[in-house]
């Protein structure tokens, strides 16, 4: 399922794409369900705990969460984390594993970078539950999270909804050629700690809010601004970001986490070096592919436990900004 030669002109062009029905709801259910085992045993726990009347059993993957929140926001928090892990990238199952070298999703992404691919290390589970300010992500390029000798290195986002994304739940909103601007200034203490470009600095172009069915993926580059806003619907809008970039983009396959320290030169960096990267695609030698949940595991908790040391860009913070 490569991309045609219309829709990786599409996505130069305009920053990014929609791609439907690239996984099925069977392909989905594996993730969805290790989810739910972890709400289900998180849920017991604070019941025994005395923190929650209900671990609200009764409700389904969209709703139990959302319930648990409204019961108590303190508990409904505390288990999106538990799924999340430290910096949100703590998930390493195999079912994450298989959705990341899902091969139809994987051929389009060798449209776009090349036949070679590596699984960026910032991969992630968002939980956008109704009414949860946190779940909103104010205007950022996710270039705006990774070091600076990447910005003209392309590595692609791609959104995945786990539920079908509307504007009532939360869908992403993204600027068309958005990217033509490179990177743009953002400044820490955004809405909910988050990175932020102030709406008076955004390229002119107006946002376009992307709908999309579960299964779907949203293909955006490293420039692209996008933002999401607030969930207004009684379900949880689950969604993953998956990203991938080219052999030649910075990466710290083969690196140990133990040789990023204050010392080392940033340039010589992976763009997000706090955690893993790894092979997807490798013609060449596809033994170096990362290919079973074990070996995921075990790369991904490396890192996750060592916490290497990552510099940032040095961005000013939104209370010192000056009109």
């Amino acid at each position: 399922m490569s991309l045609t030669p219309e829709e990786v002109h599409r996505f130069f062009d305009l920053g990014y794409l929609v791609k439907p029905g690239l996984y099925t709801t069977a392909d989905l259910q594996p993730l969805k369900d290790a989810i739910a085992t972890i709400v289900d045993t998180e849920a017991t726990r604070y019941v025994a705990e005395g923190k929650l009347t209900s671990g609200h059993d009764g409700e389904g993957f969209e709703r139990r969460l959302a319930c648990i929140y409204a019961e108590s926001p303190e508990t409904g928090v505390a288990i999106s984390a538990a799924i999340m892990g430290k910096g949100g990238g703590g998930f390493s199952g195999g079912e994450m594993l298989s959705l990341l070298r899902h091969p139809p999703l994987v051929d389009c992404i060798c449209s776009l970078v090349g036949p070679d691919v590596i699984g960026a290390s910032a991969y992630r589970i968002r939980i956008k539950m109704p009414g949860y300010p946190g779940g909103e992500v104010p205007w950022h390029q996710d270039s705006g999270y990774f070091l600076p000798h990447c910005d003209h290195h392309l590595m692609v986002t791609c959104w995945i909804p786990l539920v079908d994304a509307t504007l009532e739940n939360g869908c992403l909103y993204v600027i068309p050629c958005g990217h033509r601007s490179g990177i743009l200034r953002h400044y820490t203490g955004g809405h909910a700690g988050f990175l932020e470009i102030p709406g008076a600095e955004l390229p002119a172009e107006k946002p376009v809010p992307i709908e999309i069915k579960a299964g779907g993926a949203l293909f955006l580059t490293n420039l692209t601004p996008h933002a999401s806003f607030a969930n207004r619907s009684s379900i949880v809008r689950w969604s993953i970001d998956l990203r991938y970039q080219g052999v030649s983009a910075p990466n710290n396959i083969d690196e140990a986490p133990e040789t990023y320290t204050p010392e080392r030169e940033m340039g010589t960096m992976a763009c997000h070096p706090s955690e893993a990267d790894f092979v997807i695609r490798d013609t060449q030698h596809p033994g170096r592919e990362i290919s079973t949940p074990e070996a995921f595991k075990n790369l991904r908790d490396r890192y996750e436990n060592a916490r290497p040391y990552s510099p940032g860009r040095g961005w000013t913070p939104l209370s010192e900004r000056k009109p």
